[in-house]
């Protein structure tokens, strides 16, 4: 146990003692566990060698496995006996019972589960003059006990100083309001009982627990109630959830100076585990990176330690922000970097063009193709690249603005949110090509997972699509889905449209039968928003590897993310 968690028992089992007596009635409470399952089976094997065994379901979703019920006289007796004995845990402590809900185990091993709501007593209302008097009977230590719950429910972070002075006291009320209770500013003695079970619930939950990682050169205070030691993958080592939360947690460990800890803060923040939303701060020595989405909270610190790079990322589900408190502040007081560093031939995962050290990196939700269509960046695309975006990029991470969208026609235009110089734009063909000529289409037909676009050639096949849409061009050509919005060529490198998506269709086409968005229809929708794209006139042919280059230059990834 550590001096943080003898420090919460300790004060707690003076402040059950307390309550027991006002209430008359207590229980020792030896385990809690996440789901019924486990607490049955853990509930049935204490049954087996003692007595009095009851499991009840916790208000905080927890299950909690306790003897009783007894007199105060007696919970403290069975207590103290039991554990000298080694037979419970060393970190059991007297509950009230405030916290039981609904009882899943009756003291007999093998029984089915039931379900008998259990209404414990619990200490009457309180007047605002009897709170403060019930205040007042509290221990300094029982005083800063309530300020660290406060604290964890994320309602006070003044120091913790036993003082319940204006700071305590708006959150005091602030806590109140919460759990819809007149905001006094004085918490009642049952207001007080109810915080402090649910934060100790979650102190036992967390077993946050004193860790030396010798491979790694860490030491570090880890939830291991939660997490359990999976593998090394360096730079990382992993402690995978060993319980349906899903919390993992990495410690950072490699060789290294300023420019690969910069190195390192890019590279993070290309994993899922690391959402887009969050502060960043990279400073001289050390780096800082907090994400958040409807999935999960992370918190990622490194820092530099003589010749190596330190650090530890913790990743919460999203809707348990509070136990992420507790765990995450043990974890920075408690960090720190010892001897050794994880070697790369510690890894023991498999490779993967989508995993980085074992870890996935974050995909956009689709890729499509687009080009560059002026010397300031601006982009067409399909439509479908943009729609119910929250964010847009081209290439590797350059942040556009949706301009303007035509479902109609299928196209979009997009507009860099920093200034960019493209190294190619398009000129708009003038001159339709002649029928059966050849033409080529660039885009990244596979997504991102190749760094420059492919060009596949075709042929010109009609000047219309199959329903007659003059605005169309049917051409002849192998394309893939991320292959839509991106440039179609002529030989003389002129754009002549805008390959589109393929729509589904009761009507199964030949793989190779693709329309594009003719130029002239293109050059108005621009002109529409304010853009004035260049128009090429006829020109010679140009060499084939001239044409790629050209594509190379003008074409570009576009990601949709959410």
């Amino acid at each position: 146990m550590t001096i943080f968690a003898k420090f919460i028992a300790s004060a707690l089992l003076m402040f059950w003692a307390g309550i027991a007596l006002a209430q008359g009635s207590s229980w020792v409470q030896i385990e809690a566990r996440p789901s019924a399952g486990a607490a049955q089976e853990r509930a049935e094997f204490y049954a087996s060698g003692l007595p009095d065994v009851q499991g009840y379901r916790l208000s905080s979703g927890w299950y909690a496995i306790a003897l009783g019920p007894y007199s105060e006289a007696e919970a403290v007796n069975v207590l103290n006996q039991l554990r000298a004995q080694g037979r419970i845990p060393r970190d059991s402590f007297l509950a009230n019972g405030a916290n039981f809900r609904t009882q899943f185990f009756a003291g007999t091993p093998g029984a089915a589960s039931v379900e008998t709501v259990v209404t414990p007593l619990v200490a009457g209302e309180e007047t605002e003059a009897e709170a403060r008097a019930s205040e007042r009977q509290l221990t300094r230590e029982e005083r800063a006990l309530v300020q660290v719950a406060l604290r964890w429910e994320g309602v006070y972070s003044a120091a913790i100083d036993a003082d319940f002075g204006p700071g305590t006291r708006r959150a005091m009320a602030a806590w109140q309001q919460q759990n819809g209770f007149e905001a006094t500013g004085v918490m009642t003695t049952k207001q007080r009982q109810d915080m402090l079970t649910a934060y100790q619930d979650a102190v036992v939950a967390l077993n946050m627990t004193p860790t030396i990682e010798a491979n790694a050169g860490i030491e570090i205070d880890l939830p291991r109630g939660l997490v359990s030691f999976e593998e090394y993958e360096a730079p990382f080592a992993k402690y995978r959830s060993t319980t349906d939360d899903g919390v993992q947690v990495l410690l950072i460990s490699q060789e290294g100076n300023r420019e690969r800890l910069a190195a390192l803060f890019e590279v993070m923040q290309t994993l899922e585990i690391v959402p887009l939303e969050g502060s960043r701060a990279l400073r001289r020595n050390d780096f800082t990176l907090t994400g958040t989405n409807n999935k999960i909270i992370s918190h990622t610190y490194a820092r530099l330690d003589g010749g190596a790079i330190k650090g530890f990322s913790l990743i919460w589900p999203a809707d348990d922000p509070k136990r992420q408190r507790l765990a995450l502040q043990a974890m920075q007081e408690t960090f720190l970097p010892i001897d050794g560093v994880l070697q790369d031939s510690a890894s023991t995962g498999t490779q993967d063009i989508d995993l980085l050290s074992g870890l996935a990196i974050r995909r956009p939700e689709r890729a499509r193709s687009g080009f560059f269509v002026d010397s300031s960046g601006a982009v067409l695309t399909t439509a479908s690249a943009v729609n119910q975006c929250s964010r847009v990029t081209v290439g590797e991470d350059i942040v556009m603005s949706v301009g303007a969208v035509d479902d109609a026609l299928g196209v979009a235009y997009l507009t860099p949110q920093s200034p960019i110089a493209p190294l190619a734009s398009a000129r708009l063909a003038s001159v339709e090509p002649r029928l059966q000529s050849d033409i080529a289409v660039s885009g990244f037909s596979f997504g991102g997972v190749l760094t420059l676009p492919s060009l596949t050639f075709g042929t010109f096949s009609d000047v219309k699509g199959l329903d007659g849409d003059t605005r169309v061009q049917r051409l002849d050509v192998q394309s893939e889905a991320g292959d839509a919005g991106g440039p179609v060529f002529e030989t003389s490198g002129s754009v002549m449209g805008m390959l589109l998506d393929s729509k589904d269709s009761a009507r199964q086409l030949p793989g190779s039968v693709a329309f594009a968005l003719d130029a002239s229809v293109l050059s108005e929708f621009l002109a529409a928003n304010g853009i004035a794209a260049p128009v090429s006139a006829a020109a010679d042919e140009i060499a084939p590897e001239d044409l790629t280059l050209l594509a190379a230059d003008m074409t570009v990834l576009v990601s949709c993310w959410n």
